[in-house]
């Protein structure tokens, strides 16, 4: 996790996010395969997909990409090719080329196979004020906000839906001091976000009770006052 290990909070060890996300199942003797790869390349996509195919007894019915590549970003006045460039390859191509790879693997099960699903994130770029210090980044996330609609066209022969969720500040301890405080007191509950916040309402789009729930950004922000 090259990305992360360049970051104040360091990379999280593969093993380690196996092991709690078993422990998270319930299930010492439950399946986790990890898959780590670079998706600034992009043949990695195509091989993550397949991978986890391959462990599933070759289908695959959920597929999110909740990855991004943070910081290395500015204002309008900073911001240059390379760090445009950066944000596109990782925070909207690798996701594009994900699900191609998984709409070829549904294109393969019989016409119309319930249980299709795919979920994108987003980052409310798109609500009061935007994120002018954060273009590239912003930038990146828009476009996959404003493609959720094509997409979710482009798979629906395939029964497959497809949403994005906007999550809002989450606490995954990368902020604390009185920065994380004056984020808290923007929520109406004055907590921020928990990684089970969002993670809800994307599980229950996994299900079948989301099957007419296609096309839409959904904010799962706690009602947090920009």
């Amino acid at each position: 996790m090259p990305h992360d290990a360049g970051q104040p909070w360091g990379a999280d060890r593969p093993e380690d996010v196996v092991a709690s996300v078993r422990e998270a199942l319930g299930d010492p003797e439950g399946r986790v395969v990890a898959g780590p790869g670079d998706l600034g390349d992009p043949a990695v996509a195509g091989e993550l997909v397949g991978r986890a195919a391959e462990a599933l007894g070759g289908r695959l019915d959920i597929l999110v990409a909740n990855h991004a590549q943070n910081g290395f970003d500015g204002s309008l006045d900073e911001i240059d090719t390379a760090m445009l460039d950066r944000h596109w390859v990782v925070d909207t191509r690798s996701v594009i080329l994900l699900i191609q790879a998984y709409a070829r693997l549904r294109s393969a099960l019989p016409p119309r196979s319930p249980g299709g699903r795919v979920m994108m994130m987003t980052s409310g770029q798109d609500i009061a004020g935007g994120m002018p210090g954060e273009l590239a980044y912003a930038l990146q996330k828009g476009a996959l906000a404003s493609v959720t609609r094509s997409l979710a066209t482009a798979l629906a022969d395939h029964a497959v839906t497809v949403n994005t969720v906007n999550p809002g500040p989450v606490d995954t301890d990368y902020m604390t001091g009185e920065d994380y405080e004056a984020v808290a007191e923007r929520f109406p509950a004055g907590r921020w976000g928990m990684p089970d916040d969002p993670a809800r309402l994307i599980a229950w789009l996994a299900t079948d009770e989301a099957e007419w729930v296609t096309g839409q950004v959904i904010d799962s922000e706690g009602g947090f006052r920009r």
